[in-house]
């Protein structure tokens, strides 16, 4: 790769300053004039219609401004397809909103909440996805008939894909020489529970104009999602510092909704924050997945054909499962090339807390209960799973369905060099004994070894615009609405900025994320912010120099090829010595702004392959994660120390931990979650981490001008499955289910 002056550097961030020293504005610091404070009053109980609902005591309580409920509040609604009113007579999981109140302050708020009297009448409820499609089970939505929700996400077009169907099945399953059938189910439901609750602050101008402050990462998102939902109001979204997010607090729908119907009706700003026991037991969560799959496949790894039903546990409500099932079935042809598809996925509501967007999006949940069910087949065949993801995984020149519906090409690079190199590391040639088989016996401890992989084509998706403005003392201004919520994307851009301009990076910053001030960007999602927002910062940057240049070509009287420019000044390529400052060629008053876009190209995917190495106790059935090694091609890096954060973060955050501990746990009979405190809800700790290992090639990845792609958004994907394969090869049993909690180990030994 060529050397940079920044590209490729470890260098620091642009807000970290600002962070260190208490500077940068998180929604808790932000305080309006007038503003009022919203709580919500949130049911006792999974499924109920409210009978009586009195506000009167809670309506006169001193410091009170309003109080709404669902015969007051606006009739707006939200979900896809729009099912879900702000404020409903019925409510449908333990933490439902039952009322909103807005005080002077939070106590005055808690306090009065306590006042509101509501009569229920408990109404039948299910948890359980093939319960809820059962004909007699009780009903959520009276326009959701069956419990199953309609396909189809009108944003992603026409076509949107809701079902995985190509080829002749029957055919395939004649052509092969194994067939194998399973149900797995990577359902545990972890909330990926970011530092900071979710939390915002909305303001009416007037009628028709809402502003809106939100930690996000995305506020263009929050602005045209909530359009519609909102009788296409004007909204401006300011974004403030985000303390984390891992998909959750991306679009904010139901928070963002109950600040905007307090607002209107006090005519007042209004902060809603969620309380850390919100946050557990109240929050999108999510997606439970469960797969029944029958699999054919050839002696020598070719598979013929994959058909089953994919059941999708929604919960409560959807945001947007409809789109991350459209991913996971494209994320799942790019990990497993076959000419026959027929996997159906349902949509399933049930009486536990909605789901909403979640780092892995839809592919990590389908593929981590896929994988464990393809690797019966493998198995049956003698497979080495490894060879099997290095031939399977799609390579330049192959096809796919993607989100859209269409059929992309693909133009990538081969990662196989990567999984080598990833194995290699590994040791996995030596450890890997085969299917079934420890690598090594130490007394009552067993050490299996097993593999995952991943790839995302979402890298491309959707589209980004950026300006970059000169200023004559020599310094840029990168002019994007891209809020940051933790990956360190917004300096990211800047470095980039700053090397196609030549620029010191202290002379390169970039805007707050307005809406109202800066041009569309779609948002840091999918692992899209290092392609697509930065092809958009690129071109802006290249097409900024150009003008810049053009202005000096009369000054110089140099051929417009002939110059470049460096550290704010302008040369005569070959004479580096005689420079002009920019401010001589465009003057103190003006400045030169250049504009770029990006549109969404599905054409590129990453991958990221993880090995695992477990040690399970078959006496305790504990089961310890010894060591992870991560390979993955990211094209030409940006930042070394953010990328491998970014990776190392495949750990939490809905990752590996997912596969042992990690996961919310719902009393079946009361429908309450049972363990939504910091000290129940069980993820890794420092004492618990694994030997971690980053492998990281650099091809040229024909991305944008430095060849790069983003892997953060697929990090954590891979590694469920690897560990679920590491176990079983350690033990000899299979687990069908997540996480492998010391009494499934024990059940599957036959010792409980």
């Amino acid at each position: 790769m060529s050397e940079y002056r920044h590209i490729g550097k470890a260098t620091p961030r642009k807000d970290a300053r600002s962070i260190v020293t208490g500077r940068a504005q998180y929604i808790g610091d932000l305080k309006m004039p007038g503003m009022l404070y919203g709580r919500v009053l949130r049911s006792p109980y999974p499924h109920a219609r409210i009978t009586e609902i009195d506000t009167t005591k809670a309506e006169a309580y001193p410091g009170v401004a309003v109080v709404l409920t669902y015969k007051n509040v606006p009739k707006w609604r939200g979900g896809v397809p729009f099912h879900r009113p702000v404020l409903n007579s019925t409510v449908y999981f333990v933490g439902d909103a039952v009322a909103l109140l807005a005080a002077e302050t939070e106590e005055i708020a808690e306090e009065a909440l306590e006042l509101i009297e509501v009569a229920y009448e408990q109404l039948p409820a299910v948890y359980d996805v093939e319960e809820a499609i059962k004909p007699g089970a009780p009903q959520l939505y009276p326009n959701i008939p069956g419990n199953i929700f309609p396909r189809g996400f009108p944003s992603i077009g026409a076509n949107a894909l809701q079902e995985l169907v190509m080829g002749d099945v029957e055919k395939g399953f004649a052509e092969a020489d194994f067939i194998t059938e399973g149900t797995c189910a990577y359902e545990n439901i972890p909330n990926p529970l970011p530092p900071e609750p979710p939390g915002l602050i909305a303001m009416w101008e007037d009628d028709s104009h809402l502003t809106i402050y939100t930690a996000s990462q995305s506020a263009s998102m929050n602005r045209n999602f909530h359009q519609p939902l909102l009788d296409f109001a004007d909204i401006r979204v300011i974004g403030t510092q985000c303390g984390g997010s891992y998909g959750t607090k991306n679009a904010n729908a139901i928070p963002l909704m109950h600040a905007a119907a307090l607002a209107k009706a006090a005519r007042k700003p209004v902060r809603v924050y969620f309380t850390k026991e919100e946050h557990f037991n109240s929050y999108s969560l999510r997606i439970g997945s469960r797969i029944h799959c029958k699999i054919g496949i050839k002696k020598d790894g070719t598979v013929t054909a994959v058909a089953g039903e994919w059941l999708v546990d929604t919960g409560a409500a959807s945001e947007m499962a409809q789109v991350e099932i459209a991913v996971g079935c494209g994320e799942a042809q790019l990990m497993l090339r076959c000419s026959n598809w027929n996997l159906q996925p349902h949509l399933v509501c049930t009486n536990r807390s909605p789901s909403g967007v979640v780092r892995g999006f839809g592919g990590q949940e389908l593929k981590s209960a896929l994988i464990p069910v393809l690797s019966l087949a493998l198995e049956k065949a003698g497979l080495n799973p490894l060879d099997f993801f290095k031939k399977n995984f799609v390579k330049a020149g192959d096809g796919y369905f993607w989100r859209d519906g269409i059929w992309w090409t693909s133009r990538g690079v081969d990662f196989t060099k990567a999984m080598d190199k990833g194995a290699e590391s590994f040791g996995w040639k030596d450890k890997w004994k085969g299917w079934g088989i420890p690598t090594a016996v130490n007394g009552p401890k067993r050490i299996g070894v097993g593999v995952g992989l991943h790839g995302n084509a979402d890298i491309g998706e959707d589209d980004s615009e950026a300006y970059v403005k000169l200023s004559a003392d020599g310094r840029a201004l990168l002019i994007c609405c891209v809020s940051e919520s933790g990956m360190g994307e917004r300096s990211a851009l800047c470095k980039m900025v700053a090397e196609v301009l030549d620029l010191p990076l202290d002379m390169v910053n970039i805007t707050p994320p307005d809406t109202l001030m800066t041009p569309f960007e779609f948002g840091l999602v999918g692992s899209r912010g290092t392609y697509t927002t930065g092809s958009a910062a690129i071109r802006a940057a290249e097409d900024a120099r150009k003008k810049l240049l053009e202005l000096a070509v009369p000054v110089t009287g140099a051929k417009l090829e002939d110059l470049n420019t460096r550290d704010g000044k302008i040369f005569v390529k070959g004479n580096e010595a005689k420079t002009i400052p920019w401010h001589k060629v465009m003057g103190v008053m003006r400045t030169i702004t250049g504009f770029g876009r990006y549109e969404t190209d599905y054409s590129l995917s990453n991958f990221m392959m993880v090995f695992a190495e477990v040690e399970v106790d078959i006496e305790s059935g504990k089961t310890d994660l010894r060591r992870i090694v991560a390979a993955t091609d990211c094209g030409q890096i940006i930042d070394p120390l953010v990328l491998n954060g970014q990776l190392h973060g495949s750990i939490g955050s809905g990752g590996l931990d997912t596969a042992l501990m990690e996961e919310t746990i719902q009393d079946k009979s009361l429908g309450h979650f049972v363990n939504c405190n910091m000290i129940d809800y069980k993820w890794s700790t420092f004492l618990d981490l694994p030997e971690f290992q980053n492998v990281i090639l650099e091809s040229e990845i024909p991305s944008h001008r430095f060849k790069a792609v983003g892997v953060g958004e697929i990090a954590a994907a891979p590694g469920p499955s690897a560990v679920l394969m590491a176990v079983y090869n350690a033990i000899g049993k299979r687990i069908w289910s997540y996480p492998l909690t010391p009494d499934k180990i024990l059940k599957s030994l036959g010792r409980i």
